[in-house]
């Protein structure tokens, strides 16, 4: 089997160069190409994005396997990997919100910071089943938390290979307890990319260097759920002239903005950086 990559953009906006970049290596470290659209976000994704992304990813040069997956239409998958965890009693209800978990963290003075901000204090982690099925059925919004000790004892001593980096010792614990569904959204960033990429058969992971800490919680996932491990590749991230990374919010940048302006193919490559 050849080496099988993807290129994942959420469609709530226009891809920018950094995304041109990112699509383009990915493209070229793998003898097969797909492409997947992370649109588990209803509030924020529009199909008119998705179109332009491929239109713009076709502009580019780029080919790509078909159908493309879509996050939307495979909740099962992400329920499915869910229940694998929730039978090994690794889940647990939240039911805090943003308000109290930062009263907590007020309350005790600090709080240590894992990648994806403040780590959860806790609050919920020794609720008892009695009290965690009455909210529940009283329709209390809750997500579900990922009992991170447990879990890392479980799997057990984890690593994982960057192409630049080399070998990693995983450390999830930097997570804590992180989120892996909510009742409006049945799964997360973390566990979709998990199960799409193992689904996909996806053999090399290519993607930013600041997503590079994620890949810690993303090898436990796969110890958890019993699959295999991918390689990955983190590359490095264009920045702007201010030494800023691009951003979906920044128009001047975006590939549909600079083809309406009459860039060529060949203007854009080089603002992206990419060379044959």
């Amino acid at each position: 089997m050849g080496i099988i990559t993807r290129f994942a953009p959420s469609p709530t906006g226009h891809l920018h160069l950094g995304h041109a970049y990112s699509a383009l290596f990915a493209e070229s470290k793998g003898t097969q190409f797909l492409v997947r659209m992370e649109d588990i976000d209803p509030d924020r994704c529009r199909s008119a994005f998705e179109t332009t992304i491929l239109e713009d990813l076709t502009w580019l040069g780029l080919e790509w396997e078909k159908p493309i997956r879509r996050q939307s239409e495979h909740m099962a998958d992400y329920a499915a990997a869910l229940r694998k965890l929730r039978n090994q009693n690794l889940l647990y209800p939240c039911f805090c919100t943003r308000k109290d978990i930062q009263n907590e963290i007020n309350a005790a003075g600090h709080a240590p910071h894992g990648p994806d901000g403040p780590i959860y204090p806790g609050i919920c982690r020794h609720l008892d089943k009695r009290e965690q099925d009455d909210r529940i059925a009283n329709g209390t919004p809750h997500a579900f938390r990922l009992k991170i000790n447990e879990a890392s004892k479980i799997a057990g001593s984890l690593t994982w290979n960057d192409a630049e980096a080399g070998l990693q010792q995983a450390c999830p614990e930097i997570f804590g307890d992180v989120v892996l569904a909510r009742k409006d959204t049945p799964t997360s960033y973390h566990l979709a990319v998990t199960v799409d990429d193992h689904i996909q058969d996806v053999t090399l992971v290519t993607r930013g260097q600041d997503l590079f800490t994620s890949t810690h919680l993303h090898r436990l996932l796969q110890a958890l759920l019993d699959f295999e491990a991918p390689e990955y590749h983190h590359h490095r991230l264009l920045l702007d002239h201010d030494g800023k990374r691009f951003a979906k919010r920044n128009q001047s940048v975006t590939l549909h903005n600079l083809r309406a302006k009459g860039y060529t193919r060949c203007q854009v490559l080089e603002l992206a950086e990419w060379s044959f």
